[in-house]
């Protein structure tokens, strides 16, 4: 057995590797730089989580999403793998510390954006570090026709002169021909060998319906397959929306969007996964790590962005292989709503340059100052403050945080963070003096090893569990030890937060950023294009439009997808015509009105049969335009 396989079979208790897995792995492995396409549910972390394992030294993954990039470092350390993330907010002193760490702790993983390494401080320290490999995640963030472009990411090629002999490897779930080519060449890559997964998933029936009644077809759809759903809408309020209509109708569903308390999300999401709900209704904050193999079916009754996040949000169906349904609701308005939301909506660089400097003011931060400075944000009391239209401003915020000015947090797990921060022998000699609270610091500590290197994300409902105490009593003992000073504790009370990466700057800051502003609007206004011809094109598969989208040529067509469906149902029906109209010409001859009025069929099925029947030669046309059988 392989080393590789052990590591895997230890920790991540897989028996056996997934499609192109340990191909990556053994490319990293000989040095090699490699490129790998793997879309959603390939298993792209373990691809460079086990060759890191497997040499000296410590990884350093790049990834643009703070979310992510702490669900990952949490799941490796409750593993006893040591890792840390870097992200936006972490004072100077803490971030020295966490290098430290880094340098002389034996930690294997080391998680930062790509707007991180800008700092020239940071990447002197990097630059000692024994790396040992240097993995890209999100690649598609560097090339300027992916849907989420991130001009840091242009700077990452820099560290091949700082590691010339260390592999880079590029991960991405979702890029076009075009963005592929632009991960090879902007990240540097040498001689690359390049991994791609296909994107056909063959056992997921692509569905688009034109309906007036969604909620009723959501019904339907939901009746005839009782098993594990999600259904995707635009906005929090339509997630409580339909699942309580959904309820009154009698369907086990639950919600979850990222405004939910840290304790809700796991109820609603362990409702879910353990099968006492049928259905969960969700914005598109549900998905990161979500790993169910037995969803039957994902439903949309909004039009998506584009269809990368499309293609990834339906292919969280059907990953135990049977087969599942990608459903897209679609009505006339749908259109009109989805320019209005995703284009009408686009900032401008002067909206742009407006709201930077209002936003600045609103925290109160000078002309010069604001890096790393961090605050909780309501986004409509600064609209309503400064009359912005929301959906602009946001969108506004978001391109910022895209271009890393800002960092825009909406994680409710963040919503206390704890540290201790005296030794543990002191923390034991506290243990001792204070009896009542030893089992509530002895739950922490067995449940945060990393507590005293790093804040940590805590979870108040687990240890009040896990010590027999209430969630009250464990917040009076966070509340003592803080007093004390043997803890840094941080309780939030807002779902956002935002961080700003640099010193405010005002016009010099935004006209360093605008010049990628139009060109996302045009990309952006191309992607919704691609969503639309794939809902409205009806002469052509469903599963082949999204493969020729991501540059898969086939000629098959799926055969069951919405349009191989009716496709197949035409055929039937034209064929059981066609028997009909030689039944009624063995005992006449009959113009082709005369054949509508006779089989009750509308007049574009009639004339279809009969030039099929003409071409076969089945039958004449004669001089008097009536049809005869051939002899």
């Amino acid at each position: 057995m392989s080393e590789a396989l052990q590591i895997l079979q230890k920790y991540w208790k897989h028996e056996s590797f997934r499609s192109l897995q340990n191909e990556i792995i053994d490319s990293v492995l000989s040095g090699q730089d490699s490129f790998a396409l793997m879309p959603t549910g390939g298993g792209k972390s373990v691809c460079f989580q086990i060759p890191a394992m497997m040499n000296e030294g410590i990884c350093l993954v790049i990834s643009p999403l703070v979310a992510l990039m702490k669900d990952q470092v949490a799941n490796l350390q409750k593993l006893n793998i040591k890792a840390i993330a870097l992200t936006g907010g972490i004072r100077s002193d803490e971030m020295i510390d966490l290098l430290d760490n880094c340098q002389f702790g034996n930690y294997k993983f080391l998680y930062l954006s790509p707007e991180r390494l800008q700092s020239d401080w940071i990447l002197q320290r990097i630059k000692n570090l024994p790396i040992n490999l240097i993995t890209i995640d999100e690649a598609h963030c560097v090339s300027q026709w992916g849907h989420d472009f991130r001009p840091a990411y242009l700077k990452i090629s820099n560290l091949k002169t700082y590691f010339p002999k260390v592999p880079f490897l590029a991960l991405t779930a979702t890029a076009t021909p075009k963005a592929k080519e632009d991960i090879i060449n902007e990240l540097g890559l040498k001689e690359p060998q390049v991994f791609e997964k296909s994107f056909a998933r063959k056992n997921i029936a692509y569905m688009v319906f034109e309906v007036e009644d969604k909620l009723f077809r959501i019904e339907q759809i939901l009746r005839k397959n009782p098993q594990s759903s999600i259904i995707y809408v635009r906005n929090r309020k339509s997630c409580i929306e339909i699942s309580s209509q959904l309820q009154s109708l009698g369907f086990k569903s639950t919600y979850y969007h990222g405004g939910l308390a840290s304790r809700e999300k796991d109820k609603n999401m362990q409702s879910w996964m353990q099968d006492k709900s049928q259905v969960i209704v969700a914005t598109n904050a549900f998905g990161m790590g979500i790993d169910k193999a037995d969803v039957k079916t994902v439903i949309h009754i909004q039009l998506p962005e584009n269809l990368e996040n499309y293609y990834q949000e339906a292919g969280r169906s059907g990953r135990n292989g049977e087969k599942a349904f990608a459903v897209l609701l679609t009505s006339p308005s749908d259109i009109i709503q989805a320019e209005n939301q995703f284009i009408h909506v686009l900032p401008d660089k002067k909206f742009l340059s407006e709201m930077f400097i209002r936003l600045c003011n609103f925290f109160q931060i000078a002309y010069g100052e604001g890096i790393d400075e961090k605050f909780s944000f309501n986004l409509n009391h600064f609209c309503l403050k400064y009359k912005f239209p929301v959906l602009r401003a946001y969108n506004a915020i978001l391109f910022l945080d895209g271009q890393g000015v800002i960092s825009l947090s909406q994680e409710f797990s963040e919503k206390i963070t704890l540290q201790f921060i005296i030794s543990s022998k002191e923390v034991m000699r506290y243990m001792s003096l204070n009896a009542n609270d030893e089992e509530i610091i002895l739950a922490i500590l067995r449940t945060y090893p990393g507590i005293y290197e790093i804040q940590t994300a805590f979870n108040l409902p687990l240890i009040a569990k896990k010590s027999n105490y209430s969630e009250s009593q464990v917040e009076a003992v966070l509340l003592k030890l803080k007093e004390r000073q043997i803890i840094d504790y941080h309780s939030k009370n807002n779902d956002t937060t935002l961080i700003f990466n640099e010193i405010r700057e005002d016009e010099r800051t935004i006209s360093r950023v605008s010049k990628y502003l139009e060109n996302q609007n045009q990309l952006k206004k191309e992607k919704l294009k691609s969503v639309l011809h794939y809902i409205n094109e009806q002469k052509i598969c469903k599963s082949k439009l999204i493969l020729n989208y991501f540059g898969e040529k086939t000629i098959e067509d799926c055969g069951i997808c919405s349009y191989c469906i009716t496709k197949k149902s035409r055929t039937t029906d034209i064929a059981r015509l066609s028997k009909k109209i030689i039944a009624l010409l063995k005992t006449e001859e009959l113009n082709s009105r005369d054949i509508e009025n006779r089989t009750k069929n509308a007049p574009k099925d009639v004339i279809f049969a009969i030039q099929q029947l003409l071409e076969n030669e089945s039958i004449i046309v004669k001089s008097n335009n009536k049809y005869t059988l051939k002899l």
